[in-house]
């Protein structure tokens, strides 16, 4: 380390490197403003760093102790879409390699949409298997939203290549051939049910997305199908799109 690092030097070298413990004492004694600043900004970061770090570790224990039984092949499901009023149900089933590691993953809903972006793109990089299903409005309005939910997680499973065990979030699929958990909040407490509520909510929201293109004024993009002042005053001014589902909005009627 030189004699005296400028402020400017510091900065880049905290944000860069993983300084050793002979620098940080050295920077530690400097006594400019500015590099006691750096300083705390430092170890933020790292106190920020140890906690997704702990996170991530707590959420895998479900894994963990399947694996502990020679179990390989588990799949986390999770489906996004149940309280909108427009649009499908979308439900992901994710099968995760045991080395899987994505500090910061998390229920979709508590991640940002450039985050949930992010990690989409890793998960089904790095996933071992992964597939989506589908139940749109109209089948909703048919079977009710929870037997729909079920359905889109049944077609997700069945589109993997090998289960042996799944991790389900809240949800009992006893038609399943396969052992598996529902989990209270799943998709805070597995890595697997958290990867499948990210691609389950990137997928649906692509879809609303492409559905705005088509509808609008219902800002389907914004509101993801979900009943705010715009998409009802919408409704009230220009009727239902095929995409609504209509059992839904009897209580709005």
């Amino acid at each position: 380390m030189k004699e005296k690092w400028m402020i400017n030097e510091i900065k880049q070298y905290l944000t860069e490197e993983q300084p050793t413990e002979e620098v940080l004492r050295v920077l530690y004694q400097d006594q400019r403003k500015g590099v006691q600043t750096l300083l705390k900004q430092y170890e933020k970061r790292q106190q920020e760093a140890q906690a997704q770090q702990d996170l991530f570790e707590t959420m895998s224990q479900n894994e963990k102790k399947l694996r502990n039984k020679g179990i390989t092949y588990i799949a986390g499901v999770d489906e996004v879409g149940r309280g909108p009023l427009a649009g499908p149900v979308v439900a992901a089933a994710v099968v995760l390699p045991g080395d899987f590691q994505l500090l910061g993953i998390n229920d979709s809903k508590k991640l940002s949409k450039k985050k949930r972006e992010l990690f989409y793109q890793y998960i089904t990089k790095y996933a071992i298997d992964y597939a989506v299903g589908i139940v749109d409005a109209d089948e909703i309005d048919q079977i009710n939203i929870l037997q729909a939910s079920k359905k889109a997680m049944y077609q997700a499973l069945r589109k993997l290549n090998q289960v042996e065990h799944v991790l389900i979030d809240a949800v009992n699929l006893k038609q399943l051939e396969m052992p598996y958990d529902s989990i209270i909040k799943g998709d805070q407490k597995s890595i697997s049910i958290a990867a499948a509520s990210i691609i389950a909510k990137v997928t649906r929201d692509d879809m609303m997305e492409k559905l705005h293109q088509q509808y609008p004024l219902y800002a389907f993009d914004q509101n993801s199908g979900y009943g705010t002042k715009q998409h009802l005053d919408a409704i009230n001014g220009h009727g239902l799109t095929p995409y609504h589902r209509k059992s839904f909005l009897k209580s709005y009627s």
